[in-house]
């Protein structure tokens, strides 16, 4: 596999602003009309099972700007441990709660405080315990050395400017055996340089 990765005109710190931004709207004002597909919409269109998310409250739907379905890889199995990289307003880490049982533990990263918020209030609404967020990035994860069995993503690699060196962080969090399951844009024809430069281009 190729790790060449094309070099944008932007910095890791003016991406993660306008990202932030971006997202803090999906959060506090998700019907307002994105450039992306957000909400129940979005997860029919990815194939979601109504089941999956019969549990999870409808703020944290209405916020979900995910870009794929990481479950469609495989079923997650009760007790296990999840890392949800870019968590966002806590849809898939809801679900993955669910899934793994109490006897389980999630961990969302997110960078995005009204995000968080969002996925904490989700959590505490449907009685989770098991599933907390926590301020990051995805590029730097706040966890120890092989902390989980299943690390999931969904629309967020795509974010980040060196993808080799993120994608090398998440193993890093992985037991050893541990698996990932992503939902993610794949380009197949290579970007022009115009639109590599355009930050508006980046935030969904």
């Amino acid at each position: 596999m190729s790790t060449l990765q094309a070099v944008p005109g932007v910095s890791a710190e003016q991406l993660r602003e306008a990202v932030k931004s971006e997202y803090a709207n999906v959060a506090v004002d998700p019907d307002r009309g994105y450039h992306f597909h957000t909400g129940l919409a979005a997860a029919d269109r990815l194939g979601y099972d109504p089941a999956l998310y019969a549990q999870v409250p409808e703020a944290n739907i209405a916020s979900f700007a995910g870009t794929g379905n990481p479950f469609l890889a495989g079923p997650l199995q009760l007790g296990e441990t999840v890392i949800d990289a870019g968590s966002g307003s806590g849809f898939d880490s809801l679900i993955a709660g669910v899934m793994v049982g109490p006897g389980g533990r999630v961990t969302g990263i997110d960078m995005t405080a009204e995000m968080l918020a969002k996925a904490r209030s989700g959590a505490h609404e449907m009685g989770a315990d098991h599933v907390e967020f926590r301020e990051g990035f995805i590029e730097e994860l706040p966890l120890f050395d092989d902390s989980a069995d299943l690390l999931i993503s969904n629309g967020v690699l795509n974010l980040t400017l060196n993808k080799v060196d993120t994608l090398k962080e998440w193993l890093r969090v992985l037991k050893p055996g541990g698996r990932m399951q992503i939902g993610d844009i794949l380009v197949t024809r290579e970007v022009p340089s115009a639109a590599l430069d355009d930050i508006s281009l980046w935030t969904g």
